[in-house]
């Protein structure tokens, strides 16, 4: 019975010291196989129990236990040792380093674009007014004096949505669309207050355009609306004299000609120069389109064309983005790549 006691005392102590001296995880799970695993000296020593006579079982069987006991609270203990250790820096820290802030984003740069167009005509007293991107073709088309014939309006060019077609007011329904243009929310402004309108529209819309490098079917616009008495076309070229050397440098100069819109009577197409359009080896650029709003169009919203004048333009954000940061890609603005948005 004593050489059977003193054999358990002589393997525990082989087996803490063991445990307790395995240098990382991997070392310590072999140390416990190699003893209180399945096949481990510890265990074998267990099954010599049968072999001991009746009286002396229980004695060994509590002093086994024991060991036993101790042996995997050693075997927790030293785990839990390794894995701290494991979990420390393998370099010293020195904690009175000053902290690492955080990297904080930036505006696209599309968003920036179109902020410093906005800060630009609130300097002349224009306010953003926003309206809805799933349009009808009343507010779309109709009351801005574009014939059911136009181009725009069919379905090769314009996105309408499933359930709602061109036949869809001929069955009492109003036929939906993505808008083609923020001319729609001046339809809205000034339906629902009298002049006088003074309002900037940005805003996403949508075209059937297959995506290249200077088209994409998802782009954004902003345009302007100036209603009041006495408006003239000078009111207009001044104001866009003012907000796109605001944009582009105060070397930029403007030029119009005409053009023809739906919307607009007489019309024009913008042009600008500056040192920019020089480096490309242009004399003039086209950016926007503009024009004293059509007769029809104020007779569509309730307001007397013999009172009132007002003119409007419009014109694509992301070809103003891509002339100030000579981007060539349009594609490049949707794409989400960290290291192209980065540069802004």
């Amino acid at each position: 019975m004593a050489g059977f006691i003193d054999e358990i005392e002589r393997l525990k102590q082989a087996a803490l010291a063991e445990l307790k001296g395995a240098a990382d995880v991997a070392a310590l799970e072999r140390s416990k196989g190699a003893w209180i695993g399945p096949n481990g000296q510890f265990t074998a020593l267990m099954k010599q129990l049968g072999a001991l006579p009746r009286e002396e079982k229980p004695a060994a069987g509590k002093a086994i236990n024991a060991a036993k006991g101790e042996l995997e609270a050693a075997l927790a203990g030293r785990r839990e040792e390794l894995e701290l250790k494991g979990a420390l820096p393998r370099e010293p820290t020195d904690f009175t380093l000053p902290g690492r802030r955080r990297p904080l984003g930036r505006l696209h740069p599309l968003t920036q674009v179109t902020e410093d167009i906005v800060r630009s005509f609130r300097k002349i007293g224009f306010a953003v007014a926003d309206g809805p991107e799933v349009e009808d073709e009343y507010h779309c088309f109709d009351a801005l004096n574009t014939p059911a014939d136009h181009p725009a309006r069919d379905t090769q060019d314009t996105f309408y949505l499933a359930g709602s077609d061109r036949a869809a007011p001929a069955r009492g329904q109003e036929a939906l669309l993505l808008r083609t243009h923020t001319s729609s929310v001046q339809i809205r402004v000034m339906k629902s207050q009298p002049p006088p309108v003074r309002i900037i529209v940005p805003g996403r819309v949508y075209r059937r355009d297959n995506a290249d490098a200077t088209h994409n079917p998802t782009f954004h616009q902003i345009e302007g609306l100036y209603v009041d008495r006495n408006v003239t076309a000078g009111d207009l070229k001044g104001t866009v004299e003012f907000v796109f050397r605001e944009l582009m440098g105060g070397d930029t100069k403007i030029r119009f000609r005409p053009h023809y819109f739906s919307y607009t009577e007489p019309s024009f197409e913008i042009d600008f120069s500056n040192a920019l359009v020089k480096k490309l080896g242009k004399d003039w650029l086209e950016i926007a389109g503009c024009g004293m709003v059509h007769p029809q169009v104020f007779e569509n919203v309730g307001y007397d064309p013999e009172v009132w004048t007002g003119w409007a333009f419009g014109f694509g954000i992301e070809r103003i983005a891509m002339l100030r940061y000579g981007i060539n890609d349009i594609r490049l603005f949707y794409e989400n790549d960290i290291r192209f948005l980065r540069q802004f």
